[in-house]
């Protein structure tokens, strides 16, 4: 609080959601998962569905608790994310021959001989997007800044 010249108590007013950083962030990840979903479409894949497949395309046959923890998603909510996968054919679940209590995730032929089709119809529509104008230098720059700022707020929470 501060006081007024008459002094009266004045309240100080908090911070304004636009000069908020997370704010800044949240609109920015609403913004891209908008933009990714047109991509998408034609291959009636959510942007959750396609991270899996990006992260399965990187290391196929992962467990779920790896899945997980690359994607920083919880098993909850990666689960149904999985199974309508498996329902469009673009992963299988196996039991995993390590621990029959885990569950291997696996690309499926469709899942594998998607990869460069969906890619490439994200890169065509990346050109078109006024935000990926600055694909080079700027952009990789930003990525960095941002997996910096990442890895520093992980940090903090582990040391909670």
């Amino acid at each position: 609080m501060v006081y007024d010249v008459n002094e009266e108590v004045v309240k100080v007013k908090a911070q304004t959601l636009e000069n908020q950083l997370c704010f800044a962030i949240y609109k920015a990840t609403n913004q891209y998962t908008k933009l990714y979903r047109k991509a998408l479409e034609p291959f009636d894949l959510t942007y959750p569905q396609y991270i899996v497949l990006l992260a399965l395309w990187e290391n196929d046959h992962m467990i779920i608790k790896q899945l997980s923890e690359k994607l920083s998603l919880g098993i909850g909510t990666l689960n149904p994310i999985i199974s309508k996968l498996v329902e469009k054919d673009y992963v299988m679940k196996t039991p995993s021959p390590m621990d029959k209590r885990s569950v291997v995730i696996s690309l499926t032929t469709k899942g594998r001989n998607s990869e460069s089709t969906i890619s490439e119809m994200i890169s065509t529509k990346a050109t078109k997007w006024d935000s990926f104008a600055i694909f080079d230098d700027q952009f990789k720059l930003k990525l960095q800044e941002l997996n910096t700022l990442l890895s520093q707020l992980n940090e903090g929470e582990e040391k909670k």
